[in-house]
């Protein structure tokens, strides 16, 4: 393909002309490992102090600043080489591979320890940026590059770390371009993170208004009066589907869920299943036994315990028998107030002893009739799972707010990282 005029063909792909093309070993004045498992340990550990890395502290570009570990200054100093100081880039090379940040120069700390999982390094900045390098590490193809050399026996590991990291070859711009690439991403992590924090503060709002409204603590404008307390099998029939044998499961037709596929389809609305069956079994349930109506709410029964899916207008599936209970509501109780209460540590309590008592941690058809909630009226329950769901509509906006977010610093980094798009 005929390249663009202003651009070369690399080992790292098509780049500008006037970027260079270095190995990390041109570019890197002091690399080192971690320190030995037995030069540290958990009996060093003091409440403040010098912070010890983690792999959540390099999961991001920049470090996360946030720390429970520490060790004394004296400690630090006697490890030597493993102390990363601010400008430092710091990769994990065992475990979780491929964490790659920098320690940025306004960082909380002067000095961090690095774990024996990590190795550190401090670069040339005449010749390249922290930020730089960093960010093209996190991109596709710098991440591709990183990752080549990993072991694919026992713990993930990558060869040689050091001399492996030395060997790699990346793309590099001049500097003024290097900063000017770096303020345009970290201007989105800077918005992410706002949404993020955002997203945090208004799940802990929402917590504690599912405290205060599902208790009957606060209550709403206009209700009074005292709530029950109801077990779930006086309140509506209490099932599960007939059973599907194995033979009978197909790769099209009605969708089948087993409680992996449901609580996935509660948490996000949407599930790619693998099995289905057919349509004139379906009918054949259907006829005899009744199937999930709008307003039915699922409940698993094994594995993640207690994830809730409440039936909508135009869903057509059926489910496994004996891994999910099935709650046929039909109006007596408002589903979604329901759903409310199942997030709540007092159901979940429940659920998780009911389970406890199984022989294989089984929330039963038999557990779940006993399980006991507040029972305020039905116009109640409506007004206070408008509210709670309000709340939801306003965090599930924020998450994909910050998807797209995330989405678009993807194609920023794509653009900016290879050239195409130049900024100076």
């Amino acid at each position: 393909m005929e390249l663009k005029p202003g651009y070369k063909e690399t080992d790292v792909g098509v780049i500008p002309d006037d970027w260079e093309i270095l190995k990390i070993s041109d570019i890197t004045k002091e690399i080192s490992m971690g320190p030995f498992g037995s030069d540290i340990k958990v009996s060093n550990f003091v409440k403040e102090g010098v912070p010890v890395l983690s792999g959540k502290n390099v999961q991001k570009e920049k470090l996360d600043d946030e720390f429970h570990n520490f060790v004394t200054p004296e400690k630090a100093r006697s490890l030597k080489k493993a102390v990363a100081k601010r400008g430092d880039i710091v990769v994990t090379h065992r475990g979780t591979i491929g964490q790659i940040s920098y320690i940025p120069n306004y960082s909380r700390y002067e000095k961090y320890v690095i774990s024996q999982s990590q190795f550190r390094l401090h670069i040339d900045q005449q010749k390249s940026t922290p930020e730089w390098v960093v960010h093209y590490f996190h991109s596709d193809s710098g991440s591709r590059r990183l990752l080549e050399k990993k072991g694919h026996t026992g713990v993930p590991a990558i060869a040689q770390a050091t001399t492996t990291f030395r060997s790699l070859f990346l793309p590099v711009p001049p500097i003024p371009e290097q900063r000017a690439i770096a303020t345009a991403l970290s201007d989105v992590d800077a918005l992410l993170d706002g949404l993020d924090r955002l997203i945090a503060k208004k799940r802990d709002l929402k917590q504690a208004a599912m405290q205060q409204l599902l208790t009957g603590e606060t209550r709403l404008p206009v209700f009074e009066g005292d709530w029950e307390v109801k077990r779930l099998g006086e309140l509506f029939e209490i099932t599960s589907s007939k059973r599907v044998f194995q033979s009978e499961w197909k790769y099209e037709g009605i969708p089948f869920y087993r409680a992996r596929e449901l609580a996935v389809l509660g948490e996000t609305g949407r599930v790619e299943n693998e099995l289905f069956i057919s349509k004139s079994l379906y009918a054949a349930f259907k006829t005899a036994h009744g199937v999930p109506e709008p307003g039915d709410m699922l409940v698993t029964g094994v594995g993640t315990l207690g994830k809730v899916y409440v039936v909508k207008d135009d869903n057509e599936f059926y489910f496994k028998d004996g891994n999910i209970i099935w709650f046929k509501i039909h109006g007596s109780v408002s589903s979604e107030f329901l759903r409310q209460l199942f997030l709540t540590k007092v159901v979940m309590k429940q659920i998780t002893d009911a389970a406890a008592g199984t022989t294989v941690g089984t929330y039963t058809i038999s557990g779940a009739k006993k399980t006991e909630i507040p029972f305020p009226s039905l116009p109640e329950q409506t007004a206070i799972a408008t509210v709670l769901s309000d709340m939801d509509a306003e965090i599930t906006a924020l998450e994909q707010r910050r998807n797209k977010t995330k989405e678009l610093k993807q194609a920023m980094m794509q653009e900016l990282l290879t050239g195409k798009t130049r900024l100076i």
